[in-house]
């Protein structure tokens, strides 16, 4: 009875406090305590000390918890009436976000003393939830996305994000008008404890059927459309598309226009007439997403100022629905105003360099497009690793404080004067470089490959070359790859901290298999490209290898059963003594093919290894040096290489069935490379020329011309030029900036030449076209592997080679060009992993002699790819080529002429 008496009081602190968030019992009562009536009934307010806090209509939280929140506690003072305590305690609890109520009642008084309850209701807590409506890989999604987890509280802001974010979800799949209902229901299994199911009404999926503007009159609808990332969908009906005007009338071009006025002769026009009946957009989704349509009239607006336009506004938008409810118009009004020009360009605070310098590097005249956009980019405001502007120009010598404000000093007509004001500074050096995030790389590879010295004058070049080696590296995740500038105007100084974060580039190629009557066969190949020799004897190092010195170790096997294995072994130090750029390689590699024959009886094959093989055993050593002439991208390359060919009734080629040879060659080679991720490269270019030649035999011995084995001792040079260029199309979609398309053109040329005509061309080193370009038979003979997508490998007894010696036994050639040309995109972009697809034309050719040479006669080939960069596992791919100059009348069809090409580990040549 006391506690439902206590209620009036209660009342009473409640409109002081917390009215809003306490639940008051005010009923009625026949008899009251005479003590709780005087801590009413009296005007002044008196203090009381808590005897005991008592906590009911707990189900899961400790009474403790509940007593340190409200900050009720026994021994504590409080003030009655006209005191803040209780209000507090319930707003404390409140705030929790643990309770639906909460109330504290006075139960019992003796004279200062008296005794508190706190009465709460707990919110229910998640058991599980579930979707109705979607389909198994959406709830996977949805799951991730929604932030729910059991035993949480439920309440009315969680599930209000729980319901944007599904329909945030469908939206971004063209599902605009998601339907989301809630049902609560209690869990039997669990005190307290509720299940929510999500019925999700996913309704028809949206598709944008036409963007149409109005008001424009300087820039057409496809120039504008093309701005936009929101696309429509493709059509193709006889009936022309009925679109409901909302801001005026849409232009219509009748037939008799578009004759009458040869508009057809346009192909934009023409595009223009057919658009209502015809648009072919086979590959475009055309979903509606709000938060890229905001974007697209930004891109609108500024595409507009990059004309002159700088005025130009989106005055009105809309977006309406069919009755249907699954193709969206949407309407845009734009205002484009007037078209204005750059009139004077006057400078302002340099010192360092004269007007005509600053001018000529600006280049905007007067008279130029106004375009401010272009003029931030040529003064540096937006920073770009291509440079050439003039934040870039006094950067590049130190002036880290260099500042470039362009004022609009005049408007007149539809010109522009600007003031270009400078703020020079002084020259800043650089005081400390600090490393982070390389957990295996040691610090001295990293800061060799830094062209950012303390002492030295702060450079943005040098800053953009240095992360650019780094990336060259392939030891961090590219887009990690952060120079964390931090200028200290004080003293004139800067500190660069070189954010890192480390991916595994190691490689492993594995594959096996057994029977047949072949054995094992199979490859095992491992790629350590950061590995450390010097710790290797260590065994506190092996973590599991010792790596962090950026070297490189490569071991590979390779076995056909008994008929063909193979060694290899390679090893590069690319800072031979640690000061320069002096790399060192050493290789070594042993191989053995066996001819056998099927035993149909046995169903084993008869293994001619000591009676019919060809072995190879081969060391190198090769020595690269960067050089600074014409530019530090070069680098000059010697090789010294020895080979021994043993064979034994092994007649691969013409002349030599039986013995050795021994091949020592020496190669010299002159490269140049600026590009910048060897896994997806994005710009640059690759640049290489390249002599290879042996000892001129014949002119010491006469005799070998007219020998038992004239290859004995094999007489060559060989000449081989590779180009790569690699340029970026379009602009970055999406919100990944390196979403782009890229272009890859290469142009490869190889000939190989000899001493003395009396002598046939060395069957080693040779040219060999056509299939996946993947070493085999040929390899061991030093052939150099030339891939051709859509073309198995060919040689010049192939009728469709234009070679006048059609009867030569020597099967392969002395001289190719070969043309490629890729488009590529890129899927994923993440240090786990590259994947991207690509499209190509290729053209080669192989001639055997010079006086056939024709470089207008080669073989075509078109196709589609994929590439997969994975850890551990490297490069991963396929292609899938047609063969153009394959389909002829006596072989039609794209059956036989189509090929798959696979590749591991490496891209074919």
């Amino acid at each position: 009875m006391q506690r439902f008496l206590s209620a009036s009081f209660l009342f009473a602190f409640v409109l002081l406090g917390a009215a809003s968030f306490a639940q008051v019992d005010t009923t009625k009562v026949t008899s009251v305590d005479p003590d709780l009536l005087n801590i009413n009934a009296n005007k002044i307010p008196k203090e009381y000390i808590i005897r005991s806090v008592k906590v009911s209509g707990l189900n899961t939280l400790d009474t403790a918890i509940v007593l340190s929140i409200s900050g009720l506690q026994s021994g504590d003072k409080v003030l009655l009436p006209g005191g803040e305590a209780f209000s507090k305690a319930i707003t404390n609890l409140w705030k929790q976000r643990l309770f639906s109520n909460a109330q504290v009642f006075i139960t019992a008084v003796d004279g200062n003393n008296i005794d508190l309850e706190i009465a709460v209701q707990e919110r229910p807590r998640l058991a599980n939830f579930k979707f109705i409506g979607v389909t198994k890989g959406q709830v996977e999604e949805l799951q991730g996305k929604i932030g729910l987890a059991k035993s949480t509280i439920i309440t009315e802001n969680m599930k209000r994000n729980a319901v944007d974010v599904i329909k945030k979800f469908f939206a971004e799949k063209g599902y605009l008008n998601t339907q989301v209902r809630i049902q609560e229901s209690p869990d039997r299994t669990l005190a307290n404890s509720r299940l929510l199911t999500f019925y999700v009404d996913k309704g028809l999926k949206v598709k944008v059927s036409d963007i149409v503007f109005y008001d424009n009159e300087a820039v057409s609808n496809a120039s504008l459309k093309k701005q936009m990332s929101t696309k429509e969908k493709g059509r193709l009906q006889f009936k022309p598309a009925e679109i409901t005007p909302v801001y005026g009338s849409i232009p219509q071009v009748s037939l008799h226009e578009f004759v009458s006025n040869y508009a057809f002769l346009s192909p934009s026009k023409t595009k223009t007439y057919l658009e209502p009946y015809f648009r072919f957009r086979p590959f475009t989704g055309a979903k509606f997403e709000r938060n890229k349509y905001e974007e697209d009239k930004d891109k609108i607006l500024t595409y507009y100022n990059s004309l002159g336009y700088r005025d130009a506004q989106i005055i009105a938008d809309t977006q309406t629905l069919n009755t249907e409810g699954n193709r969206m118009q949407v309407h845009i009004k734009v205002k484009e105003g007037h078209k204005y020009y750059f009139g004077n360009m006057a400078w302002k605070g340099n010192t360092k360099y004269p007007d005509s310098v600053l001018t000529a590097i600006l280049n905007i005249h007067k008279g130029d497009v106004y375009n401010i956009e272009l003029l931030n980019k040529r003064l540096g405001k937006q920073l770009s690793p291509e440079g050439g502007d003039i934040s870039g120009l006094y950067m590049d010598e130190g002036y880290l404080f260099f500042r470039v404000e362009p004022v609009e000093t005049a408007v007149y007509n539809d010109t522009i004067d600007y003031e270009l004001r400078i703020t020079e500074g002084s020259q800043a050096r650089i005081r400390n470089i600090n490393i982070t995030g390389n957990d295996k790389t040691k610090d001295y590879v990293i800061r060799r490959e830094l062209r950012t010295v303390p002492g030295n004058l702060f450079s943005r070049s040098d800053l953009i070359r240095s992360q650019r080696e780094l990336g060259a590296l392939n030891y961090f995740n590219q887009e990690k790859i952060n120079p964390n500038v931090v200028p200290n105007q004080e003293d004139g100084t800067v500190d660069i901290t070189w954010e890192l974060e480390e991916k595994s580039s190691d490689q492993l190629e594995l594959s096996a298999g057994f029977g047949g009557g072949v054995g094992f066969t199979g490859t095992l190949g491992v790629t350590f490209n950061n590995f450390s020799i010097k710790n290797f004897f260590k065994k506190e190092a092996w973590d599991p290898l010792p790596m962090g010195d950026g070297q490189k170790l490569s071991l590979r096997y390779q076995s056909n059963g008994s008929f063909y294995h193979s060694y290899n072994f390679s090893f590069t130090e690319p800072w031979l003594g640690g000061k320069k750029r002096n790399s060192l390689t050493l290789g070594a590699s042993s191989s053995k093919y066996s001819n056998g024959t099927y035993n149909y009886l046995t169903g084993t094959y008869d293994k001619g290894t000591d009676t019919s093989y060809l072995k190879t055993t081969s060391v190198f050593v090769s020595l690269g040096k960067q050089l600074k002439w014409p530019d530090d991208y070069f680098s000059l390359v010697y090789s010294l290489t020895y080979t021994r060919y043993d064979l034994n009734n092994y007649a691969i080629f013409q002349g030599l069935s039986k013995g050795t040879s021994n091949n020592f060659s020496f190669r010299l080679g002159l490269q140049r490379s600026s590009v910048f991720d060897p896994t997806f490269p994005r710009s640059g270019s690759n640049f290489s020329a390249t002599v290879q030649f042996t000892p001129p035999y014949s002119l010491f011995n006469k005799n070998l011309v007219n020998s038992a084995n004239p290859y004995k001792t094999p007489e060559y040079h060989k000449w081989r030029f590779n180009s790569e260029w690699y340029v970026p199309l379009g602009k970055p979609g999406g919100e990944d900036k390196n979403r782009q398309f890229v272009l890859k053109l290469a142009a490869k040329y190889g000939f190989m030449g000899r001493y003395n005509s009396k002598l046939d061309f060395s069957p080693f080193e040779r040219f060999q076209l056509g299939g996946d370009g993947l070493t085999n038979t040929n390899g061991i003979l030093g052939y150099d592997i030339i891939s051709l997508r859509g073309y198995p490998v060919f040689d010049v007894s192939d009728p469709s080679v234009n070679n006048s010696d059609q009867t030569s036994t020597t099967k392969f050639f002395t001289i190719f060009n070969k043309y490629s040309m890729e488009l590529r995109y890129p899927l994923v972009t993440n240090p786990g992993s590259t994947i991207y697809a690509l499209t190509f034309f290729d053209a080669a050719n192989g001639w055997y002699n010079f006086k056939d040479y024709n470089p207008f006669k080669l073989r075509r080939s078109v196709g589609v790819g994929m590439r997969f960069f994975l850890p551990m596992f490297g490069l991963l791919g396929f292609d899938y080529g047609v063969g153009l100059d394959r389909i002829t009348p006596a072989n039609p069809g794209l059956k036989n002429a189509a090929r798959f090409t696979f590749m591991l580990g490496m891209e074919p040549e």
